[in-house]
């Protein structure tokens, strides 16, 4: 067919519009593709690009203004890159508007990319300002508020009080007496607490609900109190040092995994015993070595173990005065990368071994603390330069180890009554806490925070009526474990700055108590058992009691005892006097006790002798005369001068009541 035709006869159809747009020749030919949909995308980018040099304008002036005191050099380059721009903004409307004509397939769809900077030596690329441009208006700088925001995130990230996790609390009840250990696995997922009351209690948090209720208790150490309790690095175990000469490790579920061996008491060198031989004091897992633990004693000595190998000690340590005589060590802990052992003794000395070289000490401070005061804690800081002591003088001391003369810093007044008081430092190594002790109905024990550089008291929180003794800061979970001396252990946690923990269990409604519902009778199940021989189905009291209270015979009240003259066809029971429980109970007894098999042969009367004929002073009677056994006999005997008496053996004459 001839287009040219084709094109008459669509002019012709054109002015008639109504056929037009029902037959729908609209969208065909030539006059169609005036309508064009790559001329709108065109204008479209253009106007997008118009913006967006417009934008670059505006952010060029801002940074013009901004770099006025820098160097002249600079202010050229600036201005150098502006007029780049603005010519590769030209060049390419020239370009944009010669490939107009072409195929719309060939061409971008979208805003210009804005073009790239070049820059000069020094020049900082975070001067640049990426994003939207500012609404009109707008007079502040970004740059400017940008510092200011990031100034006041320092300034509150520089202030450790608001680190402190303190606006929330959760209370376990571990028992009445003083929870004197704590221990929280490396994940932070369950607690472990000990006491004066031999008890050691786990906690799941997870697990629990808002009852707080522990899923297990038990007494490793029978009638020993709880030292200390730490979980090791792994957390699949936990060690246990009570007031016996033997530590323990347990798993996770509380059961044994280990004992160590009790040396011998009879020895005078401590170190040629497989283990100690007097009380422990404390312990704690080795840092980086997953089996190796560390114990001290009344006996003088530290000893190391390993997990591995109960029978033997595998180092020993033993604290010296100066004048060489024996001390005993309070408390020991490792250094954080575990190549450090310390111990506080109770002569006030704070002794530092090289944990390959027992011989002698590395680091040695004389008076630490007062003699006689026992030093109840040391802990290392997470940088390993500081070392914080508490004693049982009323003071808390940092130690700096590479000049271990003098203490760093000290603070006085903190009461302590405890031999296993705590201090530790925060996550972030800004903190230092420990716990107060108070006597009975005197006060509140307080958790006492301290700012490690300037050693200020820079907070404080009471928890409870009782003394703080052990305190605990978890540096995953973001929360603080406190024991106190009325059988409480409390986690303080923030919901923004905490993680999990406490978090987990306050959440979660308490369980709807189901009544007990005991059966009836023990009952035996045999499946297999046939019809006739199998049991009824019990049933639960509760329904039993309903049943039993419809029935009137069960229901009915059982009538009291008759007193008096009977009545009611009901003779009267016998009354409540001696007499008359003798005559029911003795006089009336019928009962033969005689042995019914052995024969018992009675000699007859006087008037029995004399009816049958037999002489009057026979001894023995014949068997055919026995008569019918009494239960009431006398056996005497009839000796030479015819008095009566014992028989021993002679001849024997029976008497019956006639």
């Amino acid at each position: 067919m001839d287009p040219n035709k084709v094109d008459k006869a669509s002019g012709k159809m054109s002015g008639d519009g109504d056929i037009t747009s029902v037959m729908g020749f609209s969208g065909f030919g030539k006059k169609a593709r005036t309508f064009d949909l790559d001329a709108i995308f065109e204008q479209t980018r253009r106007t997008a690009i118009e913006r967006s040099q417009r934008a670059l304008g505006k952010r060029e002036k801002e940074t013009k203004m901004e770099e006025e005191g820098e160097s002249s050099k600079s202010v050229k380059s600036s201005v150098h890159t502006q007029k780049d721009k603005a010519a590769t903004a030209t060049s390419r409307k020239k370009e944009s508007d010669s490939s107009s004509d072409s195929d719309s397939d060939s061409e971008l769809i979208g805003p210009q990319a804005p073009p790239q900077h070049t820059h000069q030596e020094g020049e900082d690329d975070d001067n640049e300002l990426v994003g939207p441009p500012l609404p009109p208006g707008y007079t502040g700088s970004t740059a400017y508020s940008d510092d200011d925001e990031e100034e006041a995130e320092d300034d509150s990230d520089d202030n450790p009080v608001k680190k402190i996790p303190a606006t929330h609390e959760i209370t376990l009840q571990h028992g009445t007496k003083t929870v004197s250990a704590l221990g929280l696995d490396p994940s932070g997922a369950r607690l472990v607490t000990g006491g004066y009351d031999y008890d050691v209690r786990f906690w799941d948090f997870a697990g629990m609900d808002q009852s707080l209720q522990a899923f297990r208790s038990l007494q490793p150490c029978e009638c020993h109190q709880i030292k200390s309790l730490q979980y090791s690095i792994t957390g699949d175990v936990i060690l246990v040092v009570s007031g016996n000469a033997q530590a323990k490790v347990l798993d996770r579920d509380g059961f044994n995994v280990m004992e160590c061996v009790k040396g011998d008491q009879y020895i005078v060198d401590m170190a040629n015993t497989k283990g100690h031989t007097a009380m422990l004091n404390s312990g704690c897992w080795h840092p980086k070595i997953k089996e190796e633990f560390m114990t001290c004693s009344n006996d003088g000595t530290v000893r190391t173990w390993d997990l591995n190998s109960e029978k033997k000690h595998k180092s020993v340590f033993k604290p010296r005065s100066l004048q060489g005589k024996k001390v005993t060590p309070i408390c020991c802990t490792y250094s954080r990368d575990g190549k450090l052992i310390a111990a506080g003794c109770q002569d006030g000395t704070i002794q530092i071994w090289d944990r390959n070289l027992s011989v002698h000490t590395k680091f040695r401070c004389q008076q630490a603390h007062t003699p006689g005061a026992d030093t109840s804690c040391l802990s290392f800081s997470y940088d390993g330069v500081t070392l914080a002591s508490r004693g049982g003088d009323d003071t808390l001391k940092t130690w700096d180890i590479r000049n271990f003369r003098k203490p760093v810093n000290v603070a006085m007044g903190l009461t302590n009554y405890f031999a296993m008081t705590d201090c530790c430092f925060s996550p972030d190594d800004k903190l230092l806490v420990t716990g107060t002790s108070v006597k009975k109905d005197e006060g509140n024990g307080k958790l006492v925070f301290f700012d490690r550089a300037s050693f200020q008291r820079v907070y404080e929180i009471e928890v409870t009526n009782a003394s703080v003794v052990r305190c605990l800061w978890h540096p995953k979970l973001n929360q603080i474990m406190v024991g106190t001396g009325n059988g409480l252990a409390k986690v303080y946690y923030d919901p923004v700055k905490s993680h999990r923990g406490a978090m987990l269990c306050v959440v979660k409604n308490k369980r709807k108590e189901k009544q007990a519902e005991t059966l009836t009778q023990e009952y035996i199940i045999t499946p297999h058992a046939l019809p006739m021989f199998r049991e009824a189905r019990q049933r639960s009291t509760r329904k039993q009691l309903e049943k039993d209270r419809l029935d009137p015979k069960k229901s009915h009240k059982p009538e009291p005892p008759v007193s008096g003259p009977g009545r009611g066809g009901r003779v009267a029971a016998h009354g409540g006097t001696l007499s008359s429980f003798i005559v029911k109970n003795i006089a009336l007894d019928k009962t033969d006790d005689s042995n019914p098999r052995r024969p018992s042969y009675v000699t007859p009367t006087r008037l029995q002798r004399t009816r049958t004929g037999l002489p009057l002073h026979t001894n023995r009677p014949s068997q055919s005369l026995c008569l019918q056994r009494t239960p009431r006999k006398m056996r005497l005997t009839r000796n030479r001068s015819g008095r009566n008496a014992r028989s021993e053996g002679g001849p024997v004459v029976e008497y019956t009541a006639a």
